[in-house]
Parts: structure tokens; sequence; C-alpha cells
């Protein structure tokens, strides 16, 4: 059955564009080209993936991908004209699993759709043990059910930040550099950016941690990378 792709984009040119590529990879794609229809269409529709511009009329990239990703785990790329920063790590926050500046090629963007639905398939695909649990000073991580726990309180984790989370609490004492944590995550080497690393392991802290400031499960290995300490 052919992956269902939602591309919303207000620019009809590059939507077409879009579109014709996706659809000679045998993707089904569906186009909205303005915020609301967008909005609707990926909360109540059944798509595997989302490709969702930043500026859009009627409602924005930002509010569309917090609205989604409050209800459902469908991989979103982010795509925008502006190259700034802080554009991309607030996209990234709200839980978009990659952003693209414009302009970009079609086949770059195929390739990056295509990374994506693999490596969701196969997390949702996998045959994790049955009742596997993690449970480390009050973090009780059950990766059968995909469900995390701080204190007894159930929290809240997008498809990226628990596998984070898991592969880390999985490998307990284990430096990682950005790069190897992307690579096993993401499963991508040669697209895709790093900074994304740095923004899930903020947005993981702020649901595990007492203080932030001081983490006492992830710390930070300055001019390394990551670990995750027991």
């Amino acid at each position: 059955m052919s992956k269902r792709i939602l591309i919303v984009e207000d620019e009809e040119s590059i939507a077409d564009l879009e579109k014709d590529y996706l659809e000679l990879s045998s993707f089904e794609v569906e186009v909205a080209n303005d915020g609301e229809t967008g909005l609707k269409k990926g909360l109540e529709g059944d798509f595997d993936l989302i490709i969702l511009d930043l500026m859009l009329p009627g409602v924005d990239g930002f509010e569309i991908c917090r609205q989604i990703r409050d209800r459902k785990n469908t991989p979103i790329i982010m795509v925008s004209a502006k190259k700034d920063d802080i554009d991309k790590i607030r996209g990234l926050g709200l839980g978009a699993d990659d952003y693209m500046t414009k302009p970009f090629s079609p086949s770059e963007l195929v390739a990056r759709v295509k990374a994506h639905l693999a490596r969701y398939e196969r997390l949702i695909g996998s045959n994790v043990e049955e009742n596997k649990v993690i449970e480390i000073r009050g973090l009780k991580i059950d990766t059968t059910a995909r469900r995390v726990w701080v204190n007894g309180e159930e929290r809240s984790f997008t498809t990226k930040e628990f596998d984070l989370l898991t592969f880390l609490a999985g490998h307990p004492n284990h430096v990682y550099t950005k790069e190897e944590l992307f690579r096993e995550i993401w499963d991508m080497e040669s697209i895709g950016d790093i900074a994304t690393v740095t923004v899930h392991i903020k947005k993981i802290r702020e649901k595990i941690e007492y203080d932030t400031s001081h983490p006492q499960y992830i710390e930070t290995i300055w001019g390394v990378g990551y670990r995750f300490k027991v």
C-alpha cells in the first residue's frame, strides 16, 4: 500500500513540484494551500508523513506542528525560506522531525521523506521484548508500551524524544557524541542537522529532570557529548 503524504504549502508551484516528485516515487500525495485546511487534514486524515511550510495564511506552521504533535506521532518535515536558527530550533522544539531551508532540490526532499518513513516503520514495527521496563531513581521507562513515568507521574514524549531517552538509558554511563546519537536515532548521516540532538535533549530534560541546570539523569560531557548517569 502506498504511503500517504500531506503537503501543506501555500506556494502552489512549489507544492505541485514536490507532489510530482513524490508521486514519481510511488507516494500518494494530498496538498493543502492554507494553514486552516492543512491543520484540519493533518488532524483528521491518516497520513504517514507531513511536509509543513512555516509561513502560511490563516494558521502558521508552528501552530500546526504543535497541535498535530499533541495528538499524533506522524513524522513532520518543516520547510521554510527563513534561515534563522531560532526558527529551526523552535520548529524542532515543537516536535518537528526535520527542518529544510528553501530552496532545496526535490530529490533531497524525497530522500528525507524516505529516510524518516523507514525509521518510523522500524520503530513501530520492532518486536520489543514484552514488558521490558527500565527503572532508575524514580524514572520508569516502559519500552514495550512506549510510556514514561517520573515519580509515578506519566509524561508525554514524542517518538524521537522517547527513542533518544530509551537509547541513552539503555546504555548507561556510556558517553555518546551528538553525531553518534544523530546517526543512531535519526538514521541519517549525510542529511539533516545534528542541532536537533541538542534540542531533543533539552526537551527530555524538561520532562524528567528536577533541575534542568543540574541534571541527574542526562549529563553533558563538555566537548564530547552526553551520558546517561546511573
